[in-house]
């Protein structure tokens, strides 16, 4: 496929996501009028928050793809530095952790896109889970501050693992090498996240349709077995739709999209169990219907290392 017709497969596959969100806003203003401007819907507020919101985002994602790979990276770079900043905002630190942190925001983080960008698969695979792991309980106990030592260690750990090193995974996408599919690596950037992120859809909207039976109520009030059962299927099915952007046939697809849509929902849910233990409902306040960047991305942090790495042992020389 020539670039031009990459470029044409966006255009088709945006424009398609564009129609369906002007046709949910506009059930959505139905549903105000239905309800009346002046008094609050908590439910209907609520849905078009998110489509406001989804416009934004969409917009952002449509933007970077037609921007290029540099684009790409340095956008979920950005991604990757709001949700670390969220995460240490619910993780407080002491004065102990100063240099431990210099190092995961200014060294860490710009180093593993870096790595992305040069496509250097050996460095970038061990930075975090390595390097990272080693030095900064180094840079934190040379604040000679041993109250909690361990919790905090492991808090800084764990975040940058979260927010950088599984997020680095899918800008990484581009530097595979697929026999075949040479140019076309954006496509699976968009196969990715049309998938896992219409699973987060279909979730809710199952949820609010069916849910009856809460999956935990002390992690999550909100997810039930229905929402995740029909969140999942329905997202594998637009993953399985979406074959012919990808290198999958049909039934890979299908598989590969389940995959990553299980693995998604587990991301949400290990990352609410997190917000449940800091006593708090949202990462943050930065989008509007959704929280914060993390909330909108959890997902992503366990499905894409796993879809990396299944193209790359299962797609690649």
């Amino acid at each position: 496929m020539s670039p031009m017709d990459v470029s044409t497969t966006l255009f088709r596959i945006f424009g398609a996501l564009f129609a369906v969100l002007a046709l949910a806003s506009a059930i959505g203003l139905a549903l105000k009028w239905r309800s009346g401007f002046d008094r609050p819907n908590p439910t209907v507020d609520n849905l078009n928050a998110r489509l406001k919101a989804w416009w934004v985002m969409i917009a952002l994602i449509a933007a970077a793809t037609w921007g290029g790979e540099w684009a790409v990276i340095g956008l979920f770079a950005l991604v990757s530095l709001q949700c670390l900043r969220e995460y240490v905002s619910l993780a407080p630190t002491r004065k102990g952790d100063h240099r431990a942190l210099i190092w995961s925001f200014y060294v860490f983080l710009p180093l593993q896109y870096y790595l992305v960008a040069i496509g250097w698969y050996g460095l970038f695979s061990i930075l975090i889970p390595v390097y990272a792991f080693l030095l900064l309980p180094i840079s934190a106990a040379l604040g000679a501050d041993t109250q909690r030592f361990l919790e905090r260690s492991a808090k800084l750990q764990w975040g940058l693992m979260i927010c950088v090193y599984c997020l680095s995974h899918v800008p990484a996408l581009l530097t595979l090498d697929i026999p075949g599919y040479a140019g076309r690596n954006l496509l699976l950037v968009v196969f990715l996240l049309l998938t896992v992120q219409s699973s987060d859809v279909f979730q809710y909207i199952w949820g609010k349709l069916l849910g009856r039976h809460a999956l935990s109520r002390s992690i999550s009030p909100s997810k039930t077995f229905e929402g995740l059962i029909g969140g999942v299927l329905s997202a594998t099915a637009v993953g399985t739709a979406l074959w012919w952007i990808t290198p999958f046939t049909p039934l890979q697809a299908a598989l590969v999209a389940l995959t990553i849509n299980v693995l998604g929902f587990f991301g949400g849910f290990v990352l609410s169990a997190i917000k449940r233990d800091r006593g708090v409902k949202d990462w943050g306040y930065l989008i509007e219907g959704h929280g914060g960047m993390l909330d909108r991305v959890d997902s992503l942090s366990f499905s894409a290392p796993v879809f990396f790495h299944l193209l790359r042992y299962g797609w690649t020389p």
